[in-house]
């Protein structure tokens, strides 16, 4: 398939075109006030999210990082990082979903050429969902993958199987990160019914158990040179690709965060009893439980604090490409991303310490929002992160370039 008779693949109705940050964020807010009235039930009974993506799709929040001379608006990394906080505060798996597709646009933006971008950013602008088929199970560590692209021809060929493909099911492009004959990643655009390409909805983790992350089998698939991007030069020079796509993670963890308190709240203000020696009446006058709400409220306001500085840093590096901005947003969003992890598990935690046992009852399913966040929260390596904020405080060494950080 050629960009040039593309063009008839997808059947999405025309999204709305977003014309501001400040309207990103309204309709984010909007939608999850909706998403959020049957997250609970999807994911006690794994129910995927077809209607809530579709409406997402149609809300033009999935091109709100298109560039402005492609007809976007380019929001800014913090407003990104936001939204994704919202929509994860309501249902922690459609916040998860779009992740990829914003790296693959950012992907794109970097390094597509210019008829890549004129097609696949009009795609997005459409309404236009874009799913990864990247992470893999069986090699020796999770940067490798053995997926092959190889020329056939006058195009190519594709043979894999990948592990981890967030959003593909609801996907109307599945973007395959390969190998080429020199041991270089790629991304080749295929369309979601492409001849070869299976997506199996077998993921089985305990939480985000709706995001779509299935296995995705690629047998043969053919790919025409114009649907290919050399994804690895994005990291032989300094970009943003990386960092911007980290922003949204720590994003997901912050909404999960939000969640959690909100629902401790709400428990220890309306049905949770104080232990006999606080000698009170409700368990929102127990003083221990008090303290330990003003920790987390304190922790989830400094992470939401360094999650928009980070975006600030990475709107600056994504201006200048100059290699000292690239780290310096790097580390902001390392750093954003540990306090995220940290308070989305302590106020998971926190959660069912302050509410007592009857909020482990499978009929309240407030674990949930516990098993979201530890599932969510091994994306990448927390302990990581402090190795790289703490070797470039320290030693001035740059950290690695990789979609990880």
């Amino acid at each position: 398939m050629s960009l040039s008779t593309a063009s008839a693949i997808s059947s999405t109705p025309a999204a709305r075109r977003i014309a501001s940050d400040q309207e990103a964020l309204d309709i984010a807010r909007t939608l999850a006030a909706e998403f959020a009235r049957g997250a609970s039930q999807r994911d006690r009974d794994r129910q995927l999210p077809w209607t809530e993506l579709e409406k997402l799709a149609a809300s033009g929040l999935l091109a709100i990082t298109v560039p402005r001379e492609y007809g976007g608006i380019d929001v800014s990394a913090a407003t990104l990082g936001e939204v994704s906080a919202i929509l994860a505060e309501a249902d922690s798996s459609i916040g998860q979903i779009p992740q990829n597709h914003f790296y693959i646009l950012e992907a794109l933006r970097v390094d597509g050429t210019e008829a890549q971008k004129r097609f696949f950013f009009g795609r997005a602008l459409a309404g236009d969902q874009f799913g990864n088929a990247l992470s893999e199970i069986g090699t020796k560590n999770v940067g490798q993958q053995n997926t092959k692209i190889e020329p056939d021809g006058d195009s190519f060929r594709i043979n894999g199987r990948k592990f981890y493909s967030t959003g593909v099911l609801f996907a109307d492009w599945i973007v395959v990160f390969a190998n080429d004959p020199e041991g270089r990643t790629t991304m080749s655009f295929l369309p979601h019914d492409a001849e070869g390409l299976t997506v199996l909805d077998d993921w089985s983790g305990f939480g985000q158990r709706t995001t779509g992350s299935g296995t995705t089998i690629v047998d043969n698939v053919r790919v025409d040179k114009d649907s290919i991007v050399e994804h690895q030069k994005g990291f032989d020079r300094p970009t943003t690709i990386g960092s911007l796509g980290q922003i949204i993670h720590a994003g997901i963890d912050l909404g999960i965060a939000r969640a959690a308190l909100a629902e401790t709240l709400d428990f220890v203000r309306n049905r949770a009893r104080p232990w006999s020696d606080a000698g009170v009446e409700r368990a929102s006058d127990d003083p221990l439980t008090i303290s330990i709400v003003g920790s987390l409220a304190i922790r989830l306001d400094a992470a939401s604090a360094l999650l928009a500085e980070a975006g600030r840093k990475v709107d600056t590096a994504r201006r200048s490409l100059a290699e000292p901005d690239v780290i310096a947003a790097t580390i902001a969003v390392a750093g954003a991303k540990v306090l995220t992890t940290e308070v989305a598990l302590a106020a998971t935690n926190a959660l069912f310490e302050l509410s007592g046992t009857r909020s482990t009852l499978i009929e309240e399913n407030l674990d949930r929002h516990w098993r979201n966040a530890r599932t969510h929260t091994l994306h990448d390596p927390v302990r990581w992160k402090y190795h790289v904020v703490g070797n470039w405080v320290l030693n001035q060494v740059a950290p690695p370039r990789n979609g990880a950080l």
